[in-house]
């Protein structure tokens, strides 16, 4: 069975830098599918249901050695949207906040830990994001600060990297 990397981390940390490097990067001839929960959230409280979603019906099947795939959010219309099949045969990187959660452990084989300091990670996710962001930060925040709580993620992962403020995109 082709690996399974999950990359989670708090918003801002690099996850997203990391995990398009490692698609990039990857050796051999089958590149990776890439699965970002940022895709996966239903709305800015998504964070548990995102959690759910993944193990349920991405994790789980595959490492059950069957047909797996996740359904995209649709931001705009806010609604759910088409689901999209993930290739048992590819290796799998998912990256997002909550990939880490103590369920998932057991279904991955490399988990990666992503920390970065809070004002630069801030600084980041809202470059990234926008003003649209900023009214949703602290709502998000706190969702992420009971997730780690329940799940504790650093205590999952295999590797622990530190986002510094030199990550760039390939």
């Amino acid at each position: 069975m082709a690996p399974v990397v999950l990359i989670d981390g708090p918003s801002g940390a690099g996850k997203s830098t990391l995990a398009d490097a490692l698609v990039v990067a990857w050796p051999g001839p089958l590149r990776p599918t890439l699965v970002r929960l940022d895709d996966i959230y239903p709305g800015w409280q998504g964070l548990d249901a995102a959690v759910t979603h993944l193990r349920e019906q991405v994790l789980a099947p595959r490492r059950l050695g069957r047909p797996a795939a996740w359904r995209r959010y649709d931001w705009e219309r806010r609604e759910l949207a088409e689901w999209h099949p993930v290739d048992p045969a590819r290796p799998l990187i998912v990256e997002g906040c909550g990939t880490l959660a103590a369920a998932h452990a057991p279904l991955s084989d490399i988990r990666v830990w992503l920390a970065a300091d809070d004002r630069i990670r801030k600084q980041r996710a809202l470059a990234r994001d926008g003003e649209l962001f900023r009214s949703h930060w602290d709502q998000w925040e706190a969702g992420w600060d009971a997730y780690r709580e329940r799940e504790a993620p650093e205590r999952q992962a295999t590797i622990r990297l530190a986002g510094t403020p030199d990550i760039r995109r390939p």
